[in-house]
């Protein structure tokens, strides 16, 4: 008897995932998870991290189905991904919406540097092109819900003093592609401050300082106290969940003086 339940409870969410989503909902708020690993997540999934989630808050998968968001949300490296920022984020924005559906738009790609996230991009190890794939996601997305807001981790792989020089512009184009493609051009954008403890990624933070100033709708979302998994580049898993908790309040911030 207990076999059939499941397997009742479990075609029911397959129904829920091809009707409830079949049109497109304005109270269907959707986000999208972009950058590389730290915030894909690489954090170790175990104990309470199993079992996180929100009856309000959904992700879209690999295979462009709406489904209730568990860690990993991402599937750029099945084998090591894991705790990222992109669930406590998520069930922030669901505690401060009572009654609105939250969609995650999981699109990172662990180790890919700007040049990746540019039209046509390649990334060698995955064999994708991630922002031609976060194209292609997002127009998914939008025939469901509305987009609400961007959170971006990346910057690692372009700490180097050659790449550092370019990567500000290259950053701010991304930002104004991803609002033409969400038909928002004050889309809300939080990017994430790389770890401080390894001193190259400070190159890169250095950089981000300027972005609410010259960027409408920009914040950053600090890394101060968090700590590295033991590889001095990727967030453990508390780090992980603290860093998606200060995206969300700097979103929610970014929302509010947007109306």
């Amino acid at each position: 008897m207990q076999i059939k339940i499941k397997h009742l409870i479990t075609l029911l969410i397959i129904v829920c995932s091809v009707t409830c989503f079949a049109q497109q909902d304005a109270n269907f708020h959707l986000y999208l998870l972009v950058g590389q690993s730290n915030m894909a997540g690489r954090g170790e999934v175990s104990g309470k991290y199993k079992e996180e989630g929100n009856p309000q808050l959904y992700v879209l998968t690999k295979k462009n189905e709406w489904l209730l968001a568990k860690h990993p949300l991402h599937f750029d490296k099945p084998s090591v991904a894991g705790v990222g920022p992109g669930l406590s984020f998520g069930i922030e924005m669901a505690k401060a919406n009572p009654g609105i559906k939250i969609g995650l738009v999981p699109c990172a790609v662990g180790g890919t540097s700007i040049n990746a996230w540019q039209p046509g991009g390649y990334d060698k190890a995955t064999k994708t092109h991630p922002f031609d794939d976060a194209v292609k996601r997002i127009e998914e997305a939008m025939k469901s819900g509305v987009f609400k807001g961007v959170i971006w981790h990346q910057g690692e792989s372009d700490s180097g003093p050659e790449a550092a020089a370019s990567y500000y512009p290259k950053l701010a184009k991304v930002i104004e592609r991803f609002r033409e493609l969400t038909k928002d051009p004050n889309l809300p954008f939080v990017v994430g401050e790389l770890g401080k403890f390894k001193e190259q990624f400070s190159t890169i933070n250095s950089l981000l300082k300027q972005l609410p100033e010259t960027i409408k709708n920009t914040s950053i979302a600090s890394s101060k106290g968090l700590m590295h998994k033991g590889d001095v580049t990727h967030f453990d898993s508390p780090s992980a969940e603290k860093l998606g908790r200060r995206f969300a309040k700097k979103m929610l911030k970014l929302q509010k003086n947007k109306e």
